[in-house]
């Protein structure tokens, strides 16, 4: 079985983020960098999937140079081979990126059963990638899915939704975007860190192409770093408490 799966690499989820002087980039200069939670199980169920039927996992990503660190860390995880679309500094949007990467999958010498997305980046969230990409390709698509079981030539997904699940039966090959809480994503040995490092990654220079969306200000958003209020221990604070929900009027 020949499974893709696409990261993105992300400043690490938690970190304080100040931008640029023109808001129109992050300032990185003291952060560091990973791969969405989303990602990590995509990348975990990959890994498992091989494991039960063996075959090949494939990670991607689009990015500067920088981006080996987190194919490098995927591979540390399980991952067999890297592959990096070397976007340079570009401003690349889902739909370009999209384009880049099923133009890749198309040239790529690998006929692949399975594409592994994210739900959405830990970053932009724009949640369009993966879709955009089964639609290039004219492959089916199931989003958002917390649980998956591959058979032969068919895959089973299941996504969540309020007051039960759906249930998705598609022919492979096919589109699947993951949601973190699908498996528990393996923290790799120093050993396999190791080797990780010594792994070739592939590199290619996709075409540059505008994308639909125009950047045009980043903005952080405003944080309220007041102290918490204690109301009282007792039970007469009942009262007080239901006069502030009221107050907030979230009763």
């Amino acid at each position: 079985m020949e499974i893709l799966t696409a990261i993105k690499r992300v400043p690490e989820t938690g970190a304080k983020v100040s931008l640029t002087d023109d808001k129109l980039d992050i300032d990185t200069t003291s952060l560091g960098f990973t791969f969405s939670p989303h990602e990590e199980c995509a990348v975990e169920e990959g890994v498992q999937l091989v494991e039960d039927h063996g075959g090949n996992v494939t990670v991607l990503t689009l990015g500067e140079e920088d981006a080996t660190e987190q194919l490098r860390s995927a591979i540390a995880m399980g991952a067999d081979d890297g592959m990096l679309l070397d976007g340079g500094d570009d401003e690349w949007g889902p739909a370009a990126t999209a384009t880049a990467i099923a133009e890749a999958v198309e040239t790529s010498d690998t006929d692949f059963d399975l594409l592994l997305f994210g739900n959405e980046s830990a970053d932009a969230a724009n949640h369009q990638v993966g879709v955009r990409v089964a639609e290039e390709l004219g492959l089916p698509c199931v989003t958002g899915i917390k649980d998956l079981d591959v058979g032969e030539g068919v895959a089973t997904a299941k996504r969540e939704i309020p007051g039960g699940s759906e249930v998705y039966e598609v022919d492979l090959p096919a589109v699947v975007t993951v949601k973190e809480g699908l498996n528990e994503p393996r923290y790799p040995s120093m050993r396999a860190k190791m080797q990780a490092r010594k792994a070739s990654v592939e590199q290619t220079e996709p075409e540059p192409r505008e994308d639909d969306l125009e950047l045009v200000e980043l903005e952080v958003p405003e944080t309220d770093d007041s102290p918490a209020e204690i109301i009282g221990e007792s039970p007469e604070a009942a009262e007080e408490v239901v006069d502030v929900l009221e107050e907030l009027e979230v009763v």
